[in-house]
């Protein structure tokens, strides 16, 4: 039942009024209540919109970021490769540089043995040469006695070791020698190139200079041989 009272010709007109004017503020309510949320639901729209559009933004520095890590990640791989492939480069020169080492001390140790082998050998025929030049004419002396010029050599020995060899050739720089090399060193004699521009008493500048006490074998116009003292002892030689 609606509720209604009924008159003498129907429904009372003031219970239909009242209803229509209560149904009137209803629908009011309802479309100020339905405004209100079409009104919230825009906000929420228009927040779902700037939250999609972060989102949007974030996927795509994502999606950058990603890329470069994968830019870099690659970089990193062909840095690896390239030191894995430097490093077995070097290792293989290390290997060649260690063989051909090798060969070249076997082969200064061969030449030094031939070099011994003929160094004895002109040793041992030495007393036969010198026999030999005994009965030839003297070899012509310098101008001057002990006076030298030009392109010498000079031999020396028995030196005690290789620093004695250094003190020496260092003497004969000291007398104003030039373009001084040592051209060969074995068994404990050494024999030295020089060059004099000047006119040199080079024995007696020798025996000034050096420490060693020596004493003249052989002197000609470009060739000088000295014998060490044989008096010196070992700490003397290796002054």
């Amino acid at each position: 039942m609606n509720g209604f009272r009924r008159g003498l010709f129907g429904y009372r007109r003031a219970d239909v009024d009242a209803a229509i004017s209560a149904r009137d503020a209803r629908i009011l309510g309802l479309e100020v209540e339905a405004d209100a949320q079409r009104r919230a639901a825009g906000e929420l729209e228009r927040e779902t919109a700037a939250l999609s559009g972060m989102v949007l933004e974030r996927e795509r520095e994502i999606r950058v970021l990603g890329q470069r890590l994968r830019e870099a990640n690659e970089c990193h791989d062909r840095s690896i490769a390239s030191l894995d492939a430097i490093t077995a480069r070097l290792e293989e020169l290390e290997t060649q540089a260690r063989g051909q080492a090798t060969r070249i001390r076997m082969k200064a140790l061969r030449e030094a043995v031939e070099v011994s082998k003929k160094v004895k050998a002109l040793t041992d025929i030495e007393p036969d040469l010198q026999a030999e030049t005994e009965t030839e004419p003297a070899a012509p002396e310098p101008e001057e006695d002990g006076v030298y010029e030009g392109r010498v050599k000079l031999e020396i020995g028995p030196l005690g070791d290789f620093s004695q060899l250094v003190g020496f050739e260092d003497a004969v720089g000291q007398i104003g020698a030039s373009e001084i090399s040592v051209e060969r060193f074995s068994e404990g004699r050494a024999t030295l190139s020089m060059n004099l521009d000047q006119p040199v008493d080079l024995l007696r500048e020798l025996e000034e200079l050096s420490e060693i006490d020596f004493k003249v074998r052989h002197n000609a116009p470009d060739n000088l041989i000295l014998d060490v003292d044989d008096e010196q002892g070992p700490e003397q030689r290796a002054a």
